[in-house]
């Protein structure tokens, strides 16, 4: 049962007004991108999208915030270009493109009125059973993820369904004890606020705005950090709360977009604060870690101690953390420099420590970004590195290649193109045409001399396979049969694919940045390979194993990413550059893309 509790009308008619006066005072301090046009904040409704009688404005906040910090004023600095300046198309070149995007667009198309007839309001349609789920609150994780990818594709008619179906979610109860703020942020927030940005629809925002006020809450703490595994209920219920004692890296770093981006389109601060006073503590300690410049994988949100475990890496566990570094300086224009500085130093250590070269039989100058421990022995730092890969850690090529951009390094460009390929080298390498969820590799000796070396592949699998005795070829070759390891790899603990975005997402922002054609024809293959072998009945499934060389197991289980994140990239790689312009627009870590300022 939610309790309700009523407020004396001052207090409202306050709020009211302290609302007004953000909203009226804001509204034209920013120019906002969007298409060539004089796209200033667009006007809303406050009193549509202000509901001082919403439940979650109505509870009682039990550590408010003495000294709100306030957006960033003055004017957005002039940034230096992203996205290549694309010369005209031929008619031969445009015929191929527009034919690859239609192939796309039907695949989105199919997988969207099968969860429309069968799962529509619910988290996810079960691709091959056709039952419905509920994993991320039973809030319509899928339905939300898909509206900015149903705007960008053209289909406004049901755009216009989806709109009309969001406006019915119910905030105030949940599918789920613990939710996840992170994910319900990155989805549900910034899928509204990528809607209202692209259309305009004061409902999306208001919608927004509901989420906003919700998450809002789990920062309702005594040092005002999040709790990141949120228990609704007692959260309904007005229950005091403490930020926890362990918390991952990437699920407390990453409310700075959206909660940035509501604050600016609605020009009430709060959500802003909120997400700063994180920043401000990854500032201070990121000099302290135990490997200085990137912070480690779980952190003390209670006591504010981000500095004290020892796994490093980009990958699971931490990626939208650093993600956001550089989207945020876009996203702000500028006007916070202090996101600069902590990219850079964080890519320094990365580019030091997490990546490497590995050896694979046509040489190919390629870059996995891996994980490393730290440990102390005797007073002195050692550094142990697993040579592991995932497939979420492809997004560090997009990632650099922004980031190089934005700060004219041509450092990160270069290592940006050599994470990118090594993650299409990877798809290519596999039976399929796909990449697996994690795998190890062998490292060259330096990252000039790389030569392919045979035996000493099988010398790393039997090594990786925890073996005494790593001259025994004979047992290596049965390893690799029975595992069926592509060469070069040493073990793939996870074989599996589930529809993940991250290779295309980086493939995507690479060929916008260089305009590279071969970019093209990569992620033509890989959306060939992934159409082939995952599509169902109804719409598209996971993998269980990538390694098989025909008719791999498909499980029953197709997330929202693959709606709002993986056809989404593929689309824009074979649409025109100026939908979505890189220099207009920045994608959330769920591929939702706000408005920058300008």
């Amino acid at each position: 049962m939610i309790l309700r509790r009523r407020f004396w009308l001052p207090l409202g008619i306050a709020s009211v007004l302290l609302l007004f006066y953000y909203t009226s005072t804001g509204q034209d301090i920013y120019r906002w991108a969007g298409s060539g046009r004089s796209a200033r904040r667009p006007h809303f409704d406050v009193n549509f999208i202000n509901d001082e009688a919403y439940f979650w404005r109505k509870l009682p906040t039990h550590y408010p915030v003495k000294d709100m910090r306030q957006l960033p004023t003055g004017k957005p600095r002039k940034l230096p270009k992203i996205q290549k300046a694309f010369g005209r198309e031929s008619e031969k070149d445009a015929t191929i493109r527009i034919k690859r995007q239609n192939a796309v667009r039907g695949a989105f198309i199919r997988c969207w009125k099968s969860y429309k007839i069968k799962a529509l309001m619910n988290d996810e349609l079960a691709p091959i059973s056709g039952k419905s789920k509920d994993t991320f609150g039973g809030w319509g994780a899928t339905l939300v993820d898909s509206l900015d990818t149903l705007w960008i594709m053209s289909l406004k008619e049901e755009f216009e369904e989806a709109v009309a179906a969001v406006v019915e979610i119910n905030f105030t109860t949940s599918s789920l004890e613990s939710v996840n703020a992170f994910e319900t942020t990155i989805r549900y927030l910034g899928g509204f606020l990528s809607a209202y940005d692209l259309s305009g629809d004061q409902r999306l925002l208001r919608k927004a705005r509901e989420v906003g006020d919700m998450l809002y809450k789990a920062f309702d703490t005594p040092n005002r950090m999040p709790v990141t595994r949120w228990d609704f209920d007692f959260a309904v219920q007005g229950g005091q709360q403490v930020a926890d004692e362990s918390a991952l890296l990437a699920e407390v770093g990453s409310f700075c977009m959206e909660f940035t981006r509501l604050s600016l389109i609605t020009g009430d601060p709060k959500w802003f604060d909120a997400a700063e006073r994180v920043r401000e503590i990854f500032e201070q300690q990121q000099s302290t870690t135990q490997l200085p410049g990137m912070w480690p994988f779980t952190l003390n949100p209670r006591d504010e101690k981000f500095n004290l475990d020892n796994t490093f890496g980009l990958g699971a566990l931490a990626d939208s953390t650093y993600e956001y570094l550089p989207k945020m300086y876009a996203l702000v224009g500028g006007l916070i420099p202090s996101y600069q500085t902590m990219y850079e130093e964080s890519m320094k250590t990365a580019m030091k420590h997490n990546f490497f070269r590995p050896m694979v039989p046509d040489t190919a100058d390629i870059l996995i970004s891996g994980t490393l421990h730290t440990e102390k022995e005797e007073g002195k730092m050692s550094i142990d590195f697993e040579h592991q890969g995932q497939h979420l850690v492809c997004f560090a090529g997009g990632m650099l290649a922004v980031g190089g951009k934005l700060f004219d390094k041509s450092e990160h460009l270069e290592a940006a193109r050599k994470l990118v390929d090594g993650c299409i080298w990877t798809y290519k390498a596999m039976p399929l045409g796909i990449m697996p969820e994690t795998f190890f590799m062998v490292p060259c000796k330096s990252a000039t001399e790389c030569e392919w070396d045979e035996s000493l592949w099988k010398r790393a699998v039997l090594h990786q396979a925890g073996k005494d005795d790593v001259t025994d070829m004979a047992k290596a070759d049965k390893i690799i049969s029975e595992s069926r390891l592509p060469k070069g790899f040493t073990q793939i603990p996870e074989t599996k694919y589930i529809l993940r975005p991250e290779a295309i997402e980086s493939v995507f922002i690479l060929y916008r940045v260089t305009g590279r054609p071969d970019l093209l024809e990569s992620a033509w293959d890989m959306f060939q390979a992934i159409q082939k072998h995952t599509k169902t009945h109804l719409a598209n499934a996971a993998l269980s194993d990538v390694t098989v060389k025909s008719n791999p197991e498909k499980i029953d289980s197709m997330e929202s990413f693959w709606m709002g994140e993986t056809l989404k990239y593929f689309y824009l790689i074979f649409s025109e550059p100026d939908l979505i312009d890189l220099d207009e627009w920045v994608f959330n870590t769920e591929a939702h893309p706000f408005r920058r300022l300008v």
